[in-house]
């Protein structure tokens, strides 16, 4: 549809009418009428083309806990919005309808950034996240959205497999305040059976200039998937490089996996797994590792790694605060990582 095509932001005219794009680290060089790996950016008459922009394939209100960010505004309210399209193929994709897509599928509906914001405030949500799919795919939609959610102190979330590249991380930065990362293995070999992905350790640079060079608030995510990345020497992996590039304050999430889109044949991750995970991720140096997919399991809750106080009680999504001050352990004073309030950065 015209009203979702712009032309894009970050990209680079070749010879010949072909262009470079250089939102994420594929960097697609595109030929005349062809799109690039994620399927929504097409270079038209030397120009490259966005055609998902305020394209939206699902919104909701969600609970902050529900992306999973445990660290982050707890207990709050997120309005969140999915797009179309992805620059990854992994085989156990939960969203596959919509990321898995050739273009823009017809029925899809237009929330322009000023209704995203009015929306967010209407339903009375603390922020806004770009979720559900790889938000990088509308990034010039996420940026002017980011943009006046700031204006409206409200904050804002990029649930992200990383892959986005550092020019296009810096655009945003100054407007984004949490970075929820996917690191689904530790290897070449791992990357390319999951998400068709060889040139991966880029994702941890992303991560880590993230943080140091944007506050931004990080938190990662390991799917541990049966017989894929569930050994010691990918966990271990995951573990060690969160510990020494991002701090032992960094929450790490042990997700259980489901049987999904291209691993249906896989069975679900056996408890004991995750717990094996958690165990890893302790032994590391990790302060908080949380065990995810299993409602009810003590690994879900917030305790403070000095006096060994409960902080923050989870049932699923149900949040309780028992032993916050500020981002301080309210009973011994530990800090603990835990972001409240919306820093003031410089564009």
């Amino acid at each position: 549809m015209k009203q979702n095509m712009r032309e894009a932001m970050l990209y680079e005219k070749l010879p010949d009418s072909r262009v470079r794009c250089h939102v994420c680290q594929w960097q697609c060089a595109i030929a005349p009428d062809k799109l690039g790996v994620c399927k929504v950016r097409q270079n038209r008459e030397g120009k490259l083309y966005t055609l998902n922009y305020a394209a939206v394939s699902s919104a909701a209100v969600d609970p902050i806990e529900k992306k999973p960010l445990f660290h982050f505004f707890p207990g709050s309210q997120v309005f969140s919005l999915g797009g179309w399209g992805c620059n990854f193929h992994c085989q156990d994709c939960q969203n596959w309808q919509i990321a898995c897509v050739d273009g823009l599928p017809s029925g899809s509906q237009t929330i322009l950034p000023e209704a995203a914001i009015e929306a967010t405030r209407s339903h009375h949500c603390a922020g806004i996240a770009w979720t559900y799919n790889e938000p990088a795919m509308w990034f010039e939609y996420t940026l002017d959205s980011a943009r006046l959610a700031r204006q409206n102190k409200l904050y804002t979330v990029y649930v992200t497999n990383g892959f986005l590249t550092a020019e296009a991380l810096d655009l945003i930065g100054p407007f984004l305040d949490a970075w929820r990362v996917d690191i689904k293995g530790f290897s070449d070999d791992i990357y390319r059976k999951l998400a068709k992905v060889s040139k991966w350790r880029g994702i941890l640079d992303v991560a880590k200039r993230a943080k140091e060079k944007w506050g931004m608030h990080v938190e990662v995510v390991t799917n541990i998937i049966p017989t894929m990345n569930d050994d010691e020497e990918q966990l271990k992996g995951i573990a060690d490089w969160i510990r020494n590039e991002l701090g032992e304050l960094t929450p790490w999430h042990v997700t259980r996996f489901h049987p999904h889109h291209l691993m249906s044949h896989l069975p679900p991750t056996p408890t004991s797994t995750l717990e094996r995970a958690m165990d890893i991720g302790h032994k590391a140096g990790l302060r908080f590792v949380y065990a995810g997919n299993i409602p009810g399991h003590p690994g879900e809750n917030t305790a403070c790694y000095s006096c060994g106080n409960l902080i923050i009680r989870r049932q699923g999504y149900q949040t309780e605060l028992l032993g916050l001050k500020d981002s301080h352990c309210k009973f011994c004073g530990a800090d603990l990582n835990i972001r409240t309030s919306i820093i003031e950065r410089c564009d």
